[in-house]
């Protein structure tokens, strides 16, 4: 089911998108709801916290090192096969179709804290009410705002993909099945249907909802609470918190400051896992072109302005 040369695959699914990003958010609260019922007088299981986790961290590596540093920056290379399952499992963590993702990300980018930025916190207005409806913006309210015009164009290497494109396409199959997979283990572990319901809320809504709000942090907090190392353009931060939750996405100033590096923990004490993953992949000879930075090695006192990019 490929988009027509003549359609934009953005802007011409904008509407349903939206009703879908609301559905996407209200259905974890219901979740934990459901949840918090469950648990009276049963407790919490290993079996439920291990599909939270593992769930978490499937959609996790899939939008940090599938959507993130390999489609949208193009940080390292690596098989078409493995392509399409970053692509999968980046859907998996429900935060909308690969194209429109890159897209928008990539218009972050360009415009990072400035008028035309998507999810930029520092363009609301003064006072306390700028403030606070800044962070509500940066975090989920900008999820409701009409696309930009021309957002296609910031994807034309991805929509050329046909394989990206099929990932594209086919996103509401992988999101169902980032919930069909924890309940259908609930299921068969525990032999009840009670464990496929508990399976579905702790694997697939509870680890949503924490995989959604981890990651908007990224667009609020880590542009408002952290340290600045680098002396970019907009206000990106590096936040030790987000670091180790988002899997290595929570060192945002070094990622603005060399936005094509697949390392974003530039330290030995800032832990990126995500890039851990990737040198594994390098490792086993599955991913190659790896860019990381020279600063990588340099010291402490030499960080200043980001220098050119090495491979």
């Amino acid at each position: 089911m490929g988009i027509p040369a003549h359609a934009d695959p953005l802007t011409s699914v904008a509407a349903p998108y939206r009703i879908g990003t609301l559905f996407a958010i209200l259905l974890p609260i219901v979740g934990l709801i459901v949840i918090g019922y469950s648990l009276w007088g049963r407790g919490f299981f290993w079996t439920d916290l291990i599909l939270l986790v593992v769930m978490y961290s499937l959609a996790a590596v899939g939008t940090t090192i599938g959507f993130h540093r390999l489609f949208t920056h193009r940080s390292f290379e690596t098989y078409r096969p493995i392509r399409f399952v970053f692509g999968v499992l980046g859907s998996m963590s429900v935060q909308g179709p690969l194209l429109r993702w890159v897209a928008i990300h990539r218009r972050h980018h360009q415009h990072s804290d400035q008028v035309d930025d998507p999810h930029s916190p520092h363009r609301n207005g003064d006072g306390d009410s700028g403030f606070f409806g800044g962070i509500f913006h940066a975090h989920l309210g900008w999820l409701f705002k009409a696309d930009a015009p021309g957002l296609d164009r910031y994807i034309g290497d991805l929509h050329k993909d046909s394989g990206m494109r099929r990932v594209n396409d086919w996103f509401i199959v992988w999101a169902l099945l980032g919930f069909v997979i924890p309940a259908a283990i609930g299921g068969i572990v525990t032999g009840t249907w009670f464990g496929a319901l508990l399976g579905f809320l702790w694997g697939g809504l509870v680890r949503m909802f924490v995989g959604h709000h981890v990651t908007w942090s990224i667009n609020s907090v880590c542009h408002l609470w952290g340290s600045r190392p680098f002396k970019t353009r907009d206000e990106s931060r590096n936040n030790s918190i987000f670091g180790i939750l988002a899997f290595g996405e929570g060192w945002h100033n070094n990622h603005h400051a060399y936005p094509t590096s697949a390392r974003h923990g530039f330290r030995w004490w800032q832990l990126d896992m995500s890039y851990v993953a990737i040198c594994v992949m390098k490792w086993m000879g599955l991913v190659w072109h790896v860019r990381v930075p020279a600063v990588c090695q340099s010291s402490p006192a030499s960080l200043g302005m980001p220098a050119p990019l090495e491979v």
